[in-house]
């Protein structure tokens, strides 16, 4: 793994200032991806929000963290020194908080016409749900996609924060936040960034919604090879209690998986496997049944170098050591914890991770009692 922190050398978006309200979960995490990547964040902090639930410390990695009271004539003054002399903005807080602040786009694009001011919101800036509370989990549901990972007789799962905060979310806003900025340079002129989690999700279901106008997606699970109904798309419990991913959607890749696993002349003898889904249930008993007779790492070796499309599920912790990410560095060591590096790579200005942020680190300016909630249409 990566054993550094330096920062010696300036990243692809040296020069970017940005100004971040503090919040919670993607807003910050896109915050930490433009300082990795070189820009300069700073970071509005109301006191003690450092412990907050989904931002704080460790989403401050790389950042400079002010402590501001928004309530105070002299608070908000600091705060628009600091937003006059940044390229960007970003909030995540409810809709209306920031005007009612005297910090909306209106006011603060009126005295600075280039600023880019990016909002992340659960549901928007408008729409009848505006207001209301939500999750991920909630906004991946209204985006029509999460029929998408159901399990026969099971309800659907999802991975927590990555495909709305973090997806749909946070790296929506980020992709927005260039788009902004790369235009303002010809106009002179900034913008708002609408950035909602539902609206993004949805937008990263275009490749499904393809499938489907193809004719390559059904909704029906025993005819769809997404849905966990195959032998040769899910995840297969080993001898012990591990699990190992199969995802050899092509027939040359699900030939080479069957011949490993010692099933070749049970193979669907049909040019594309999802044309012979007739047989699925009597194959996927077959590859159940064998691939529980030996623990994961049998497995692991059985199909190295192999392109039957097989890797093993690993644990957070075990992620780190793998060889192939120990290859690629994409882990470095911080405070004795494994984080994953920034991505993607660029070779000639890399991003560099910043120092964590401590509670030393802050600068007391201007503290005071505030209120300032998160976000409330993410519930958070």
């Amino acid at each position: 793994m990566n054993d550094t922190t330096d920062q010696g050398a300036r990243g692809p978006l040296s020069g970017l200032r940005i100004v971040e309200f503090a919040g919670i979960g993607p807003a910050p995490f896109a915050g930490l991806a433009l300082a990795d990547f070189g820009a300069e964040v700073t970071v509005v902090e109301r006191p003690g929000g450092e412990t907050r639930l989904g931002g704080g410390a460790a989403l401050n990695r790389g950042k400079t963290v002010v402590q501001a009271d928004l309530k105070s004539p002299a608070g908000l003054a600091r705060v628009r020194e600091l937003v006059a002399g940044a390229d960007a903005l970003i909030e995540g807080f409810r809709p209306g908080v920031m005007e009612r602040l005297g910090l909306g786009p209106d006011t603060l694009l009126a005295a600075h016409p280039k600023l880019v001011y990016a909002r992340l919101t659960g549901w928007g800036q408008d729409g009848p749900l505006a207001q209301r509370a939500g999750h991920d989990i909630n906004y991946v549901a209204l985006s029509g996609l999460m029929p998408f990972a159901a399990r026969p007789g099971q309800p659907p799962a999802l991975p927590a924060t990555l495909l709305g905060d973090i997806g749909g979310g946070a790296l929506t806003m980020l992709f927005g936040l260039m788009c902004a900025l790369w235009e303002s340079r010809r106009s002179g002129r900034g913008q708002v960034v609408d950035a909602a989690i539902v609206d993004g999700v949805g937008y990263m279901g275009t490749l499904i919604q393809a499938l489907r106008a193809g004719g390559r997606w059904d909704d029906d699970p025993t005819r769809n090879l997404f849905l966990h109904r195959s032998h040769f798309y899910d995840c297969f419990e080993c001898a012990d209690g591990r699990w190992l991913s199969l995802g050899a959607i092509e027939a040359p890749f699900q030939q080479a998986l069957m011949e490993r696993l010692d099933l070749a002349q049970g193979a669907s003898a049909a040019a594309r496997p999802e044309d012979d889904c007739a047989q699925w249930p009597i194959l996927r008993d077959a590859v159940a049944a064998r691939i529980r007779q030996e623990p994961l790492a049998h497995w692991v070796a059985v199909f190295e170098g192999s392109d039957a499309c097989v890797a093993p599920v690993l644990t957070a912790a075990e992620a780190p050591l793998h060889p192939h990410h120990q290859a690629r560095r994409n882990f470095f060591m911080q405070d004795g914890i494994a984080w994953p590096m920034p991505a993607p790579k660029l070779l000639r200005t890399p991003a560099r991770p910043g120092a964590a942020a401590r509670a030393s680190d802050i600068r007391e300016e201007l503290s005071g009692p505030d209120d300032i909630r998160p976000d409330v249409t993410r519930g958070d």
